[in-house]
């Protein structure tokens, strides 16, 4: 039940207002004075308060309420400040709005219209309070993650990036291959990283290859070595990556860009532990595990028939999602902060987080090197970073409210588990108890 705490020294008005919303279950404290008022919200449990701005004998001025006010901002500066007040200090009123009080009404005050500012500020209060128990726990698990697991330095603070990479963590203690996938330049090597050095290889060789980096004809003497002779300018034999990460992990990065005739050979290896080096009989044997990599749509690769579908499923016994950096905006200003030599303007702030990143965390590192390299003040804003003007925001969508009939379907198709129908509503329990009375439909 929601606590509110009235603050006033009119004994008729304190009773007039408990009475009010104990008709609507909201539970009531009183103080008579501005200092027993602030000592009952040291004591904590209150969700929103109500204030005179008066509280001596033959006073008018509402500096007392101003006074009260700034106290209870100073101490609680996110919880709601409703002000009762005359209209010979109106303005005073308005000021203190300004500075961050959630609403004035004049005595003698409207039951409707208080109530309404109660219930929706409640509300608001509750959506806060949640969102805050949210973060705290999403703080305490990223804490207890990188206690737990090397992350090799990541810096992430979004829940999307937390939730892929304790799942990289997990599936990293077993041998099956993983295949990653992700827009390029969103930190898919890093995360093969972390796998490696959370896998039961982790004191063995990383190897990488950048399947697209090399032509067609190269990637299988890179991939298997080649003898001496095996193609034109091999004058001598050579290691493969699969014998130079033996006991170890192979990175294989685009490995949609791998042709047809590497991707048999490669299914072998996969299969078997076994390969030929390029012009060479002799069957060698490695213990390799394959970690590999795409930004390639590899499904529609197959139906082309420019991919081998037993190969996908082979490489794909995990896959590691890795959203877009716009997708995991919480890790925006971290990952800034940690590329910049400079501290970051509020400015700057906010363009970065406007902008959409099409180029992700390589995009977000070079912007920042550069503005910290270019800028000439103390820190960097938003000139500095040189990004595209962002395109005008469309119209907030104004949120939907629940009828009495939508309620009840929720109701019914939850059991009548309040809960479970709150959050298909998107409500807090508090909130749908409240529109429950509302429309008179009962709590049982």
């Amino acid at each position: 039940m929601p606590n509110i705490l009235i603050i006033d020294d009119n004994p008729a008005v304190v009773t007039a207002l408990s009475v009010l919303f104990s008709l609507h279950d909201i539970h009531t404290v009183h103080a008579h004075d501005p200092q027993a008022g602030l000592a009952l919200l040291d004591r904590g449990g209150i969700d929103l308060v109500i204030q005179d701005m008066n509280f001596s004998a033959d006073t008018t001025s509402g500096e007392e309420g101003q006074a009260l006010f700034a106290q209870i901002r100073a101490r609680h500066p996110d919880l709601p400040v409703i002000l009762l007040t005359a209209w010979t200090h109106l303005e005073a009123a308005v000021e203190l709005v300004k500075a961050g009080a959630a609403d004035y009404l004049g005595k003698p005050w409207d039951d409707r219209r208080l109530l309404a500012t109660v219930n929706t500020l409640l509300e608001l209060s509750e959506t806060r309070q949640e969102l805050a128990r949210r973060q705290a726990r999403e703080r305490s698990q990223r804490m207890q993650l990188a206690q737990k697991y090397d992350l090799r330095g990541v810096v992430f603070d979004d829940a999307a990036s937390e939730r892929v990479l304790a799942l990289a963590c997990q599936v990293a203690r077993s041998d099956l291959p993983v295949l990653i996938t992700g827009p390029n330049g969103s930190g898919k090597e890093k995360l093969a990283e972390i796998v490696q050095a959370n896998s039961s290889v982790r004191g063995g060789a990383f190897v990488t290859l950048n399947c697209g980096a090399l032509p067609a004809e190269l990637i299988e003497a890179e991939l298997f070595g080649a003898d001496a002779g095996a193609y034109t300018g091999a004058n001598k034999a050579r290691e493969g990556k699969f014998e130079a990460a033996d006991g170890g992990t192979l990175f294989l990065d685009e490995i949609g860009n791998l042709p047809l005739a590497g991707q048999m050979k490669l299914l072998r290896v996969l299969e078997t532990g076994k390969f030929e080096r390029l012009g060479s009989n002799r069957e060698r044997h490695v213990q390799v595990r394959v970690i590999s990599a795409t930004n390639a749509d590899l499904p529609a690769m197959i139906r082309a028939g420019s991919f081998r579908e037993d190969l996908y499923y082979r490489l794909n016994a995990i896959e590691l999602a890795l959203p877009s950096l716009a997708e995991r905006s919480g890790d925006i200003l971290p990952l800034a902060l940690h590329f910049s030599d400079k501290p970051i303007g509020e400015s700057a702030r906010a363009a970065l987080l406007r902008h959409p990143w099409p180029g992700n965390v390589r995009e977000l590192r070079n912007v920042i090197q550069r503005a910290s390299l270019l800028s000439m003040g103390p820190r960097i804003e938003a000139e500095d970073l040189k990004l595209p003007a962002a395109p005008s925001a469309p119209r907030p969508v104004t949120a939907h409210e629940p009828d009495k009939a939508q309620i009840e379907s929720a109701l019914a198709r939850a059991g009548g588990v309040i809960a479970q129908a709150a959050t298909e509503l998107g409500l807090s329990r508090q909130a749908l108890y409240r529109r429950m009375d509302r429309h008179g439909i009962p709590r049982e």
